[in-house]
């Protein structure tokens, strides 16, 4: 089992693509650069199963049609943002971006109660990591000790709160409640910038340090 960081779209996010030996993959935020996306999947003969949404800012699923049309897929989001696809002001676009504000079609699956994602070969604990926003989500897959983040948590840092129901002593409380309960040396990649683990973020990262202080 193995896993690709994509950095895609204006802001460069990072897009996920899971793949096992028999080349069936799972992608994580489709952030933008479709092209670039479906040339990744085809030059390396993958065949993605599904598409999995840590949260549903612009910039997280600039290129989720078109790979969803592409490959026939479902879409997985957090029920607390299940209109937000729909609409730009909520999805971001619409105030970062007025003049290209943009909408996708719905996910076809919304995320209720937490627990375990399973498509195939492929196994997923699924957080709640609200905060960021108030459905964004957290994928742990143990087979390869990684969580996917979005922008919950990054490298010496955590994801913003001051877009459209974000909250920081909610993102907080999810760092330390949720993420914080991984075992330490789980890699966490993250929705921008490099991965980091567990450990490392617990020993120098200023934002959880103060937390509670």
């Amino acid at each position: 089992m193995n896993w690709k960081q994509l950095p895609l779209g204006p802001l460069q996010t990072n897009c996920y693509v899971l793949y096992d030996n028999d080349k069936n993959a799972v992608i994580i935020d489709p952030a933008g650069d479709a092209d670039k996306l479906l040339t990744f999947l085809q030059e390396n003969e993958l065949h993605p199963v599904a598409i999995l949404l840590t949260h549903a800012h612009f910039d997280h699923i600039g290129a989720l049609d078109t790979a969803r049309e592409a490959y026939n897929i479902p879409v997985y989001l957090h029920e607390q943002e299940s209109d937000w696809l729909e609409d730009p002001q909520k999805n971001g676009s619409g105030r970062m971006m007025p003049e290209a504000a943009f909408t996708t079609k719905p996910a076809d699956h919304l995320l209720q109660s937490e627990g375990r994602l399973q498509f195939g070969g492929f196994e997923f604990q699924w957080l709640h990591t609200p905060g960021h926003s108030p459905g964004s989500v957290s994928y742990w897959h143990k087979e390869t000790n990684t969580v996917f983040s979005g922008d919950v948590l990054f490298s010496g840092g955590v994801g913003r709160t001051d877009l459209y129901g974000g909250d920081m002593d909610t993102l907080l409380a999810s760092i330390h409640e949720q993420l914080l309960d991984l075992p330490e040396n789980t890699v966490v990649a993250c929705g921008h910038g490099p991965f980091t683990d567990i450990e490392t973020e617990m020993n120098s990262n200023p934002f959880i340090n103060g937390f509670g202080a």
